[in-house]
């Protein structure tokens, strides 16, 4: 199922969703948590398959609950690796939010087809710049954060 969501682009997700709700933020927010859900359950899963046997074995030698064995055995291989998906996906986000804005999806992207329809282009520069600093912005904080927790 996941994989059959993932094979849609965000962009033909809008278009249904501008179809179902409306035109708006609310389209593209749908469309991008729909595809975002699909990526990260299948890179969650993947992780999950791929983690060392080795201290789980480790940590049941030592008497350890079912329980124990998740928290002192699986999740320290397994959280860093989600902290840097969900980030590298909300990095995606942020880039494809003004893509889906041009398709209706609401937001700064409608607003700079807007703009750019209408000849105004000094509002749809200071938009570019906008946007531009926001990526740039979010760039560095998910690195920085990465640099932190991964």
């Amino acid at each position: 199922m996941f994989n059959g969501i993932r094979a849609i682009e965000p962009l033909v997700m809008v278009i249904v969703f501008v179809v179902w709700v409306g035109i708006g933020p609310f389209a593209g927010a749908l469309a991008l948590a729909l595809h975002t859900a699909a990526s990260l359950a299948k890179l969650y899963s993947e992780q999950v398959e791929n983690i060392s046997l080795g201290p789980i074995e480790a940590v049941k030698a030592t008497g350890a609950t079912r329980l124990q064995t998740v928290v002192y055995a699986v999740a320290p291989q397994i959280v860093p690796p989600y902290i840097s998906f969900t980030m590298y996906r909300w990095d995606i986000n942020v880039r494809m939010s003004t893509i889906i804005g041009f398709a209706g999806g609401g937001g700064i992207g409608f607003l700079l087809q807007q703009n750019i329809n209408l000849l105004n282009y000094r509002a749809a520069a200071v938009q570019m710049l906008a946007i531009a600093i926001v990526v740039a912005s979010m760039d560095y904080a998910s690195s920085r954060l990465r640099e932190r927790f991964v």
